[in-house]
């Protein structure tokens, strides 16, 4: 289900998209400009750390910017699913062993495994894709494989 010309995007994750971008373009682009400016008066730039610096910093926000307009224009909402199978926005808890986990399968600009947002091009993420509730799915790890059968799906 990935596509280079689709962000699949929860309509939470549109609007924090959106923030960044607006804050990106308001807040940080004349921070990072102001950065350059302080840096040219201090004189000679060609061996002018703070100069360069502020450079790196403008050229990683322009392409972020970039990126983020990107990533909008080709938005695709997805809902969560409710229902038997796990697909995109789908909150679904599965059991390897004794223990047990909650995850939510987003599009791969969404993904925090800190959060238990899997993507779903990540190897754990698909191989839950369409899979249905009570269904076990083996995948392969660093650690081996492991077997988890899906107990929830939301």
């Amino acid at each position: 289900m990935s596509n280079p010309n689709v962000t699949y995007i929860s309509a939470s994750g549109l609007v924090d998209m959106k923030a960044e971008l607006i804050d990106r373009i308001k807040n940080i682009r004349p921070i990072i400009a102001g950065k350059i400016g302080d840096a040219k008066e201090l004189g000679d730039i060609s061996e002018n750390f703070e100069y360069h610096d502020a450079k790196e910093q403008q050229a990683q926000n322009e392409m972020r910017i970039v990126d983020l307009t990107h990533m909008i224009s080709t938005a695709v909402i997805v809902d969560n699913k409710v229902g038997g199978m796990v697909g995109l926005g789908s909150k679904f808890t599965v059991k390897a062993g004794a223990l047990e986990r909650t995850y939510q399968l987003v599009g791969e600009n969404e993904a925090n495994p800190m959060e238990a947002k899997i993507s779903n091009v990540s190897p754990l993420g698909a191989a839950f894709m369409n899979k249905s509730l009570g269904e076990k799915v083996t995948v392969t790890t660093p650690g081996g494989e492991v077997t988890y059968e899906i107990v929830a799906i939301a």
